[in-house]
Formats: C-alpha cells, structure tokens, sequence
C-alpha cells in the first residue's frame, strides 16, 4: 500500500483537491434542501431546478458583465446576485404552493414537487436555450496556484481552491450561528421542532416558514452560481444534483446542517477518487456510500431516532 501511495501520488492529491472543490457545491444544495425539509417537511424535488436555474443566471449575468466591457470584478457579485434573485423570484410562490398540500398525504406533495420541477426544467430550457453554456471568468481570473505534494507540485484554480471551499464554510459557520444564537434562529429550530407547540407560544409559523423556504432556495441557487465556472451548463443538471443531494440528506440524517457538511466531503471526495482511479463507478460511488450508512445508521451518520406520536 504505501508503495502504491507513492506511486499514485499525484493523482491522490488531485482526487482530494477535486473532491474538496465539489463536495462545497454540494454542500450547499444539500443544506438548503434540509431547511426546507425542516419546516416543511417535504423533500422538495423541485430543489435540483433551482440549483440549475442560479446556475444559468449566474452565467448569464457574468456573460453581460463580460460582453459590455466592465471591470472584472464585477463577475463575483453577480454569482450571489443571481441565487438572491432566483431565491426572492421562485422561493415564495412555491413555499405557498407546497404551504396548500401541507395536510394532504406525503405521496400527492411530492407528486407536487415532482410537477414543480418538471415545469421549472421547461423554463430553464426555454429561457436559456439546450445548448451548453460555458461561464469560466472568474477561474480565469484568479488564475492558478502551485501546490506543493511530495516531490511533485500540482497547479490547481485559484477559484476552485479558495473561493469554493471558503464560502461553504462561512455558509455553514453562519447557518450554525444563526439558528443557535439568534431569535429567528431559534424560532426556526421551533418550528421545525414542533409547529403547533411553536404557535402556541405566538411564533408566526407560516413567516418562518416562507422566509426558511426562501433562504434554502437561495442557497441552491448560490450552489448552481459558484458552481457554473467550473463546469459547462446543460439541460437535467438540476435532476443530476437533486439525485446527489437526496444521497448526502439521507447520509447526514435529515435537518443536520453539520452533518450534511461532512457527508458532502464524504461524498465528494469518494466521488473524485472514483473519477481518478475507478472512472466507471463514479456514478455509484455516491450512492454506495449511502447504503452502506444506512445498513447500520437508518436515521444516517448524525440523525437520531424520532419519538413517534400515537
């Protein structure tokens, strides 16, 4: 083994670099898909689209900034511009949507999910075109940077290396202080708790719930936005990130936001390191990991058992 580490080295460090880069995208659909699970509890299956469609706009917004000659720079705000956008423009008329089937079966509100993001899907064609789009400024940009590993030194994006990861762990600092440090936070933590207990004692459930809806699909709009200049834009990305945020919400254990950060670099770097060394598992990696997990944890790594009630 250690010969075959010395051997593959290079490839190693550029599996972990990778998987860092993607398990932060991930990280942040997965995140926003257990807020909304927490105060709706619904896994909303329309989440994928919206990570497809801040991608898109992300794009879009970047490509005019480029095409009119402004200062570069400018190509960063218009990522979190975009998933503010697509959070403030799609997160309230669906969270209303969903708020209507509340009390219906399970089955018929993710049918409704599941319609949401079909419809979502035909949007995003018909406003952005089937063809790839490609946004690579901001890797451009920032350029690369040498990184040392063993004898050998691997250039590796500035963006992918910095930005990605370093936003992903202020998301995940902020959401952890937000929900046990604040008054809202807290509101929320009782919402998704218990709702009527949280009515009872005055919380406008329905506000909390539609400004939660609205941040968790911001957040899947910012995943698609930081996500766009690392690879081209095409139609059923969204389907393709549902799919790998339900494998990370189900090994994390839904509505654990910590959880949901370790199980992403889980994930991701099990994926990349099928990519390097094992090219066609790279799709079942993923999903392996989640069996596997759950054979021994149903509730996932950091869930706990619910209290039924009778």
């Amino acid at each position: 083994m250690p010969g075959w580490i010395a051997d593959n080295a290079l490839l190693i460090g550029l599996a972990v670099l990778d998987g860092l880069s993607y398990a932060a995208a991930v990280f942040m659909v997965a995140v926003g898909l257990n807020l909304i699970f927490g105060v709706l509890r619904v896994l909303n299956i329309a989440h994928g689209s919206l990570y497809a469609i801040g991608g898109y706009s992300a794009a879009a917004l970047g490509l005019f900034v480029v095409s009119r000659g402004l200062p570069g720079w400018l190509v960063f705000p218009t990522l979190l511009a975009a998933s503010v956008l697509v959070g403030l423009v799609l997160g309230p008329p669906i969270e209303r949507l969903l708020r209507r089937t509340e009390k219906e079966e399970p089955v018929l509100q993710l049918l409704v999910t599941f319609a949401l993001f079909m419809i979502l899907e035909d949007l995003q064609k018909l406003l952005f075109g089937v063809q790839p789009v490609v946004f690579d400024a901001p890797l451009k940009m920032l350029g690369t940077v040498d990184i040392p590993f063993g004898q050998d030194v691997i250039p590796f994006t500035a963006y992918q290396l910095f930005v990605l990861p370093g936003i992903a762990l202020v998301t995940l600092a902020g959401l952890a202080w937000f929900l046990r440090r604040t008054l809202y936070g807290r509101m929320i933590v009782a919402v998704t708790t218990d709702r009527e207990a949280a009515r009872a004692m005055g919380i406008d459930a329905a506000k909390v719930t539609l400004l939660t809806f609205t941040a968790g699909a911001a957040l899947a709009a910012l995943g698609g936005a930081l996500a766009s200049p690392t690879a081209s834009l095409v139609p059923g990305v969204g389907a393709q990130t549902i799919v790998l945020s339900f494998a990370v919400v189900a090994t994390a254990g839904l509505g654990q936001i910590e959880g949901a950060a370790v199980t992403s670099l889980l994930i991701g770097l099990g994926r990349s390191f099928a990519v390097y060394f094992e090219p066609e598992l790279e799709v079942v990696v993923p999903y392996l990991i989640m069996v596997a997990v759950l054979l021994v944890r149903p509730q996932g790594l950091f869930g706990v058992p619910e209290t039924r009630r009778i």
